[in-house]
């Protein structure tokens, strides 16, 4: 078994955040008042509406800017963003829905083998960092694709970057390297 033969690795989306914008100003009480599934923090100057198909959460603002989190794949994050927009023009609104933008997508993958942690981060010193007596994981960033890797020893990684295919590259990159810190599997028949 070598770091170039073709492994194949399910990448796991748990996260879409998305942006909008209506391009008109939004009465909070009004949604808050005739909106379902709808809870208005008054304190914050926003108003939470969930959708449930698909499962995303909304964070509306007065401006007109929404915040859609959630969504499990791009194409779900933009069905929900426009049911959501769908939503407040039923309530009266005249939104025109614009500035759509995939701003972050989290993922997770797991290798199939263990990684030894303090390895990995020598080899990879100026992006990769390790603190386990902050947190159990190792942070590599790859400043080309935006993106950042959580690398647990136990072959789990948690991949943050702005779209799905940048997450994809990322876990592509960092298999040849994690490849070669991974844990030996010692068989012993007694």
């Amino acid at each position: 078994m070598d770091a170039d033969s073709d492994v194949a690795l399910d990448i796991l989306i748990t996260n879409v955040v998305c942006v909008f914008r209506t391009r008109c100003h939004l009465n909070l009480r009004k949604i808050a008042l005739e909106g379902a599934n709808v809870i208005y923090k008054h304190n914050v100057g926003k108003v939470l509406m969930k959708l449930r198909k698909p499962r995303i959460t909304a964070t509306i603002w007065s401006s007109g800017k929404i915040i859609c989190t959630g969504a499990t794949s791009e194409d779900e994050a933009k069905f929900g963003a426009r049911r959501l927009a769908r939503c407040l023009q039923k309530l009266g609104f005249q939104v025109k829905f614009t500035e759509f933008k995939v701003v972050n997508v989290l993922a997770v993958c797991t290798m199939p083998f263990e990684i030894r942690l303090p390895e990995f981060t020598k080899n990879n010193r100026p992006h990769a960092s390790y603190e386990p007596e902050l947190h159990p994981a190792a942070c590599y960033r790859i400043k080309s694709l935006r993106a950042t890797l959580q690398i647990f020893s136990t072959g789990s990684i948690t991949v943050t970057g702005p779209n799905v295919k940048s997450v994809a590259n990322a876990v592509e990159q960092i298999y040849p390297f994690v490849f070669e810190c991974r844990k030996e599997i010692l068989y012993n028949p007694t």
